[in-house]
């Protein structure tokens, strides 16, 4: 089979009315697509949520440890006397 009888051949099937659909096919789409946007929120949502409490986390942390002030030193004694 050469190209144009190719080409001629692919035109004849699309040429032909569509393909049918399975009745049914159209809910079962719908009931799969619904679930994947369910799971997809509950994704979204878990993981807004570990944001939020890892960001609460490292708030109280902050605040109990307070990494920013110095430690005071402990390898020279105080000076008292003068």
């Amino acid at each position: 089979m050469n190209r144009p009888e190719r080409e001629a051949a692919v035109r004849r099937i699309m040429d032909r009315t569509p393909p049918r659909v399975p009745p049914d096919l159209y809910a079962d789409v719908v009931r799969r697509g619904a679930r994947v946007l369910r799971r997809r929120r509950l994704l979204r949502r878990l993981v807004w949520l570990t944001l939020c409490a890892a960001a609460v986390a490292l708030l109280v942390w902050a605040l109990t440890a307070r990494p920013w002030v110095e430690p005071p030193s402990q390898t020279t004694p105080p000076l008292t006397g003068w």
